[in-house]
């Protein structure tokens, strides 16, 4: 199993704590977010994880020389630039085995996942890639047929609708509520994405052909879902928190404690 961390984000939300420091070394439950999702990934049997880096990249970098996890731990450096979801997926490819499948995880995201069986599903499944997906009252929805295979996105707020498939475009979504049954709209399925995914080496090679170096991975799946096989997997009792404004810190201590989050297998 191999992994990918986003860790380069500003963390803007989270200021004045990122002023000094990067969002993924924020303390919470008396560890880094950072060494939260490592262990998480080394929990699931990941051995090969790629973190980028941009926002006080230096600071990531002297952490992981200082700390082993006992599994390779490499950098993918965005200090000059940074390059967005999808841009940083195509910086790192050289960093990846290209036999494995990757998992892709926020630094900023808790969760009670199993990853390491969402990634064999995603292996056992020969997708192009996998995506995380809950009910989740939202404004911007990922669109799915009935066979889970992702064809579109909207914004039930605004009635945007992006998608290759010209009649998904005609339709109009409307916001789901609390009942199961409305995540089910004109023959389609409406769920929120987790920020969980998997892409399998076809996707990495797809994700690297892409002209531009900067650019989102869902434009990249909404403009690539009619070519690749692109599916989503619902997980009914998600428990998924955010930790992206200062005043989700203390509920991200709570959700540590209640979730038996690991403490760090790190020698320092």
């Amino acid at each position: 199993m191999q992994s990918m961390i986003f860790a380069a984000g500003l963390g803007t939300r989270l200021k004045p704590l990122t002023d000094t420091m990067p969002k993924a070394l924020v303390r919470v439950g008396g560890a880094p977010l950072l060494e939260h999702v490592i262990n998480r990934l080394i929990d699931a049997g990941c051995k090969r994880m790629v973190v980028n880096v941009h926002h006080f990249a230096n600071q990531i970098i002297d952490y992981l020389n200082m700390h082993d996890y006992g599994v390779d731990i490499l950098v993918s450096d965005e200090t000059k630039q940074l390059l967005d979801t999808g841009g940083g997926i195509k910086r790192a490819a050289s960093l990846f085995d290209d036999s494995l499948p990757v998992l892709i995880h926020n630094v900023d995201i808790l969760s009670n996942v199993d990853l390491k069986a969402f990634y064999q599903h995603a292996v056992d499944s020969k997708t192009d890639a996998l995506l995380l997906v809950s009910r989740r009252i939202t404004q911007r929805y990922l669109v799915f047929n009935s066979a889970m295979r992702l064809v579109g996105w909207t914004n039930v707020a605004t009635g945007e609708v992006k998608s290759p498939y010209e009649d998904v475009r005609q339709l109009h979504f409307v916001q789901p509520t609390d009942d199961t049954t409305s995540y089910h709209q004109q023959g389609h399925y409406l769920y929120a994405f987790s920020g969980i995914h998997v892409l399998a080496p076809t996707a990495i090679q797809a994700v690297e052909a892409v002209d531009e170096d900067k650019f989102p991975i869902m434009d990249f799946y909404l403009r690539n879902c009619d070519k690749l096989n692109i599916y989503g997997e619902l997980k009914s009792d998600l428990q998924l928190l955010d930790v992206g404004k200062l005043d989700t810190l203390q509920a991200a201590e709570d959700f540590i404690v209640n979730l038996g989050y690991q403490s760090p297998k790190v020698e320092q």
